[in-house]
């Protein structure tokens, strides 16, 4: 149960905002389970449903068997059950409850849950209660760990650390034998050496090390200038074996930052900070073992950005989704180093999404493109090896360049150029709609592969926005 300003259980006339189909699609763990779900987001297949404004969505679905399947959703969460067999989550029954819900036709009627779907939620929520509370006596100190739990802990870490000690020595000695050899002749040696080597990280306890050697790996085919991309990535994985190396004498923060980024596990810490954080993107990367999603959050009160991170294994969704477009009071608790990403920890209020304006105010403050690179470069010197760092730009226009398309500076004054991941995307030509020629805002990622948007306003007056994402656009 979310709770309030004091602590007490929210009103039941708070209602949780309603999510939209565009929200509901990404939670699909797979295509063919976006399929299904779409088939089953008709009233025909339903019976009992309904929702109430706590945020929890129920009801019976027909199945092959005589009895209907039991789904029960809590959006909040967001957390899914159902009583069909699948081993997928959320599965197609939970997304076709969704879908019906969001298209808002009065085929989920809002009432009281029925008896199977509130001891559900009860069992549920009172985990998440007793999660809460476990939470704030840890912030209180009111629950310590043991002098013993502190010392076998300590062990733990330093026989790891003794590992991917190995590991790192081991990498920095066939990084050279490469080098030695010649970065021309790499692409000879197939995969299976990369495999290999990144098999050596894992064993090593350094999953971080493993990943970058995979994508050493996928270089040599990746097209025409690869040993120049190679050795590129060659160098930032010289420079964080390294770092590794060498931690001890880096600055708390960049010591923190190379032990995330070689595979170490680390908890946020500190104070957290509670604002009313508005959900700027979500979308998820995949990579064969692990879906990754990423939700970026700017607070209103803090002007903070930060990034939230939650995981699913091959099949599943992961677990954290917010709707774009809505804001939570909620405090973050940040992690250590000098990223932005974050652990969402107690909410005060549902999330909610002010009427006829989904993306409500106005964009986060921005800047020209020239202060955005300068604000990525900042954020190198913290982290060399960022992929890309979230930026606003301000009063900007898509323009058609060579061999693809760039945002320019409405003043002309200088562009950046599209990533070949947003110009792969339906979602650019909504950005082009959406300026018509003239400047908009514009929130994405901006790396040494160009800049990825996600969500856009009009600087008319802020209220349309376009959010690109997953390969689709989406008006939020």
């Amino acid at each position: 149960m979310l709770l309030s300003h004091g602590g007490e259980p929210l009103p039941a006339t708070e209602s949780v905002a309603r999510w939209t189909v565009e929200q509901v699609l990404p939670l699909a763990p797979d295509d063919a389970s976006r399929k299904a779900g779409n088939k089953l987001a008709t009233a025909g297949h339903w019976s009992g449903t309904g929702f109430d404004g706590s945020g929890a969505v129920w009801g019976l679905c027909k199945g092959s068997g005589s009895k209907p399947y039991q789904t029960v959703v809590d959006t909040t969460g967001p957390a899914y059950t159902c009583s069909c067999p699948s081993r997928k989550f959320p599965c197609k029954h939970a997304l076709g409850l969704l879908l019906l819900r969001a298209s808002g036709d009065g085929a989920v009627p809002q009432g009281e849950p029925a008896d199977w779907a509130t001891q559900w939620l009860t069992a549920r929520r009172g985990r998440a209660e007793a999660r809460q509370a476990e939470q704030v006596a840890a912030a209180s100190g009111e629950a310590a760990p043991r002098p013993a739990d502190n010392a076998a802990a300590r062990k733990r870490a330093e026989r790891r650390a003794e590992r991917v000690t190995a590991g790192a020595l081991e990498l920095e000695q066939r990084l050279t034998d490469l080098l030695r050899g010649g970065l021309a002749t790499a692409d000879r040696a197939g995969y299976a050496l990369w495999e290999e080597t990144a098999a050596r990280m894992v064993d090593a306890q350094a999953p971080g090390l493993a990943g970058r050697v995979r994508e050493l790996g996928a270089i040599p085919g990746s097209g025409p200038g690869w040993p120049v991309r190679l050795l590129e990535e060659c160098g930032l994985l010289h420079l964080l074996d390294t770092a590794w190396l060498g931690r001890e004498r880096l600055p708390d923060p960049l010591a923190a930052t190379v032990r995330t980024r070689v595979g170490l596990p680390m908890s946020a810490e500190g104070p957290p900070v509670r604002d009313r954080w508005l959900v700027l993107a979500q979308y998820d990367t995949a990579d064969g073992r692990l879906t990754t999603r990423r939700i970026w959050l700017y607070g209103r009160e803090s002007g903070r950005t930060a990034l939230l991170l939650s995981f699913g294994a091959t099949g599943r969704a992961p677990e954290l989704a917010l709707p774009v477009g809505v804001t939570i009071d909620a405090e973050l608790t940040p992690y250590p180093g000098g990223g932005l990403r974050a652990d969402l920890g107690r909410q005060y209020a549902p999330p909610v999404a002010a009427p006829g304006a989904p993306v409500p105010g106005t964009p986060p403050p921005g800047g020209s493109t020239a202060a955005a690179l300068a604000a990525y470069g900042e954020a190198l010197r913290g982290d060399p090896w960022l992929d890309a760092w979230p930026v606003t730009l301000r009063d900007v226009i898509p323009v058609p360049s060579e061999g693809g398309w760039q945002l320019a500076d409405a003043e002309g004054a200088s562009a950046l150029p599209l990533s070949s991941a947003a110009l792969s995307r339906p979602g650019l030509w909504k950005l082009v709609a959406l300026s018509g020629g003239g400047p908009v805002t514009v929130f994405g990622e901006l790396g040494h592969r160009g800049f990825d948007p996600f969500a856009a306003w009009d600087t008319g007056d802020g209220s349309g926005s376009t959010e690109i994402a997953d390969g689709a656009v989406r008006l939020i």
